[in-house]
């Protein structure tokens, strides 16, 4: 009788011990298949339109994101209420189509974009960052866009743009909590040219994979992840390049609390409450704060010679 002869190498040959472990890998690879299905599940019903990507990027250190749930319900947006859940509850007022963004100022393209031509400009792709509130609150959320810097190159500035300047939509109807005088509407906020046109910057349309809801900011929004939360401008209707710092929504309301720079500093403390600590919002025990935002690496060099506890 002819007898079995193995094509295999003895090197080939699974190992003993790992052979032994076949029911764990089998019940591990049966639990991932379980997760991603979940994953996918969960992406099919989340609400708003899905977004084609290029890419996606980790930039939290491999943390896990957000629920949506959470990053849609827990929201500072004070165009539509100042407590945290006043933006999903009154969110339904903000109609984010039509919708357009005017670009002005010092730039050789000024010109008015329809959202859908705006949010063309690049490739959209999905990056994962941390975020911090002032308030010593944080979230880990995988955003959809592309790099600021993108639009920047778009608009060809001149040589006297130095700031970029971000401005939301002023509109009582959809947005109800400016209806109150509570800040001098429109909101808002600023760039150096050079913060503008770091990599890390981005302009959001979307988070996890679908459209921003209007509590996020719909349709489109400022994300500065080494910066405190304010910083973020929602609903933008207007982006102007402009050769003077410009004043800025929460500066000019209360300079002793809100700086133009908002880095995320542990060492500078709020007047009312320390920044040394922060809860993750899903977690019980509070963490350290990491200067800024922990992207020291990639952005320290662009406030060289700044004294960090005066420049905040």
């Amino acid at each position: 009788m002819a007898r079995f002869r193995s094509d295999l190498r003895e090197r080939e040959v699974t190992p003993e011990s790992l052979y032994l472990r076949r029911r764990e890998f089998l019940a591990l690879g049966a639990l991932a298949a379980v997760e991603a299905l979940a994953r996918r599940a969960q992406a099919e019903d989340l609400p708003g339109e899905p977004l084609a990507l290029t890419r996606r990027t980790d930039l939290a250190g491999g943390e896990k994101p957000t629920p949506y749930a959470d990053i849609t319900s827990y929201n500072n947006f004070y165009e539509l209420g100042t407590d945290k859940d006043d933006p999903k509850r009154n969110a339904g007022t903000l109609k984010p189509r039509p919708w357009s963004v005017r670009i002005d100022g010092e730039v050789k393209k000024a010109q008015t974009l329809d959202i859908d031509a705006l949010a063309r400009l690049a490739p959209l792709e999905e990056r994962i960052y941390r975020m911090r509130c002032v308030e010593a609150w944080s979230m880990v959320i995988p955003w959809v866009g592309y790099p600021l810097a993108a639009l920047v190159k778009y608009a060809e500035p001149t040589s006297r743009a130095k700031y970029v300047r971000f401005e939301t939509l002023l509109d009582p109807a959809q947005l109800p909590g400016e209806r109150r005088g509570i800040l001098e509407w429109p909101y808002r906020e600023g760039l150096r040219i050079d913060e503008a046109t770091h990599p890390l910057a981005f302009l959001a349309f979307g988070l996890y994979g679908r459209t921003l809801p209007g509590q996020d900011g719909a349709p489109v929004r400022l994300v500065v992840p080494w910066k405190y939360g304010f910083k973020g401008a929602k609903s933008l209707v207007k982006i102007s390049f402009v050769s003077e710092q410009p004043g800025t929504t929460w500066s000019q309301m209360a300079p002793n609390e809100y700086g133009f720079y908002a880095n995320v500093n542990p060492q500078v403390d709020h007047p009312r409450w320390s920044q040394a600590h922060e809860r993750r919002i899903g977690e019980f025990l509070r963490r350290k704060t990491l200067l800024f935002n922990g992207y020291a690496d990639e952005v320290a060099s662009l406030y060289t010679g700044l004294d960090l506890r005066k420049e905040f």
